[in-house]
């Protein structure tokens, strides 16, 4: 596949836009659909997984199975979650998972049912030097049936119908987690399952109650995925784990009990103090939203607005914290007042009954600018906006 011809081609090309290139002639000996797939993907590993694209024996694979693929930050993720003897990876896939988790065991086998998938696989492991993964060209469900027990299995499901929409249910991925996953258990002292943000953790630990932990994975506050990792034994408590990844700056984590969500009480404010705190979008994934004013001595704004404040500064909430400048009702007279001057502001609504996009109607401000404004609703059922700048 990486042919000399192909490699210089993709070397010389691939910081290009590959539509320009596609209506140019190629070089004799020059795959034309192969390097142009692997320009567009190489673009692609720059940003998501830049320690393979800084060697340029990595291949790419299909569009849509590098778009499923973890990204290099939550992958290194999973590697300090589970460490011992034998894995094995029942949904390969680009194999980027697989990849940072088989330093932490002795035997790690690969398992894809896709033939192209199982090549690439064998080509880059082997330029990464992980040559000593197992690849196995298999039906995941028929493989697991076969297999010895083992320490680990990760699972990766895909999560698209036929039609190629996206899914949110467990019971709509392939492999069906929920048909298996007695099998699973059975087969492993550890299974760790990879969800998208967009399910429902209450949901899928009712589904699994064999789940001991729950790591909910953001990236400069963008959820990534939901993690979960199951136990032969049913735990006699699920430990949550808000992450946070921050590149540029320190990571945030918030880790806490489910039950202690159940008993935590929050304080709620009459009005908005010196200091305006909103979680970030693993904490509020988790919704430990009364626990998040106790430990942190916060009170909520309101209990279904999910902001927070407090008169001295919390200098490791997590999440983004804010100074208070104004606190105004859209009253038209108000607005005017309190806008004056502003062109530019970052519009967020929390428990509002309007969308960023009319109000940005309403107020006429661009987005962008050093300006934040949180639509909102307060404790007495009131409506207001709160200006306020970043801290």
């Amino acid at each position: 596949m990486l042919t000399f011809e192909n490699k210089r081609f993709i070397e010389e090309n691939q910081d290009r836009d590959v539509e320009k290139i596609a209506f140019k002639s190629f070089p004799a000996g020059v795959d034309s659909s192969f390097v142009l797939n692997q320009i567009k993907g190489r673009q692609i590993l720059k940003n998501k997984i830049p320690s393979w694209y800084r060697n340029q024996e990595v291949i790419c694979p299909p569009p849509l199975s590098l778009e499923q693929a973890s990204s290099e930050a939550t992958a290194r993720y999973k590697a300090k979650l589970i460490k011992a003897d034998s894995l094995v990876d029942l949904t390969g896939g680009f194999g980027i998972d697989c990849a940072f988790l088989a330093p932490n065991f002795q035997q790690v086998t690969y398992v894809e049912q896709q033939a192209e998938l199982c090549r690439i696989a064998t080509h880059n492991f082997q330029a990464l030097g992980l040559s000593a993964i197992q690849i196995v060209n298999a039906d995941s469900v028929s493989f697991l049936q076969k297999m010895p027990s083992v320490d680990v299995i990760y699972m990766d499901p895909a999560r698209r119908d036929k039609q190629g929409r996206k899914v949110s249910l467990l019971e709509d991925c392939s492999p069906h987690i929920l048909e298996i996953s007695g099998l699973l258990l059975q087969k492993s002292n550890r299974l760790l399952i990879k969800l998208s943000p967009m399910f429902d953790v209450e949901a899928a630990l009712v589904a699994l109650p064999n789940t001991a932990e729950v790591h909910i994975v953001a990236i400069d506050n963008d959820c990534k995925e939901v993690l979960l990792l199951l136990q032969k034994e049913t735990p006699l408590a699920v430990k949550m784990y808000c992450v946070n990844l921050q590149p540029n700056k320190n990571d945030q984590f918030f880790v806490f009990d489910r039950k202690e969500e159940y008993s935590a009480h929050s304080t709620i404010a009459k009005k908005p103090l010196r200091y305006l705190y909103e979680p970030n979008v693993a904490v509020l994934k988790s919704s430990a939203f009364k626990l998040i004013s106790e430990k942190y001595h916060v009170d909520k704004l309101q209990v279904n607005s999910h902001l927070y404040t407090s008169e001295n500064l919390v200098y490791d909430f997590p999440g983004r914290s804010f100074e208070v400048e104004t606190v105004f009702s859209l009253n038209k007279q108000e607005m005017k007042s309190n806008l004056q001057g502003i062109e530019k502001a970052n519009i967020a609504v929390r428990n509002f009954p309007a969308t960023v996009a009319e109000l940005r109607k309403k107020t006429k401000l661009k987005e962008g600018g050093d300006v934040y404004l949180f639509a909102t609703t307060l404790s007495e059922q009131k409506k207001v906006m709160i200006r306020c700048k970043k801290v």
